[in-house]
């Protein structure tokens, strides 16, 4: 198939579509976080991830969230400011700093849970049960064979559990 063909293969058909859910996502992410002064939507995606996979370092969160340290540092800085988490020296090396939610981040990210949930069911309240499970099932077996095709050490971590 060429660059200019008009019928694309379909897995870029399910490329395009997976971006725009991903868009859609992002738009309500600032949304709902768009009253929270001083922090950023993907400092929120951070605290999320905490709250998910527990305590960590900056270094293991940037790992994770595919970005720079200095990324994850600002968030970090963000999420301390607001009193959404909370930092200790690592045991092993005083110097290192683990990273947790605290228990206003926790109240916090049920919120946005309660609020996230009540938009799913606007959106796809339709849908049955079986039918969300199905599709979430392929998606997690696509993204294992993704993580795998790009081979990187830190593709292949499954940031999902």
């Amino acid at each position: 198939m060429s660059f200019d063909d008009t019928e694309d293969d379909v897995r870029v058909e399910l490329m395009r579509e997976l971006k725009t859910a991903s868009q859609l996502q992002h738009a309500w992410v600032m949304q709902a976080w768009q009253d929270a002064p001083g922090l950023h939507p993907a400092a929120a995606m951070l605290l999320s991830d905490l709250a998910k996979n527990g305590e960590a370092r900056p270094s293991e969160l940037a790992k994770r969230r595919f970005v720079d340290l200095s990324v994850v540092s600002r968030q970090i800085t963000q999420l301390s400011a607001a009193g959404l988490i909370d930092r200790r020296p690592a045991p092993e090396d005083g110097r290192a700093t683990l990273v947790s939610v605290s228990e206003k981040g926790r109240t916090e990210l049920a919120n946005w849970r309660t609020n996230y949930l009540e938009f799913m069911e606007k959106a796809l309240g339709g849908w049955d049960d079986e039918r969300v499970t199905d599709l979430t099932a392929r998606l997690a077996e696509m993204n294992t064979d993704l993580r795998r095709a790009l081979g990187s050490a830190a593709c292949l971590a499954d940031t999902t559990k």
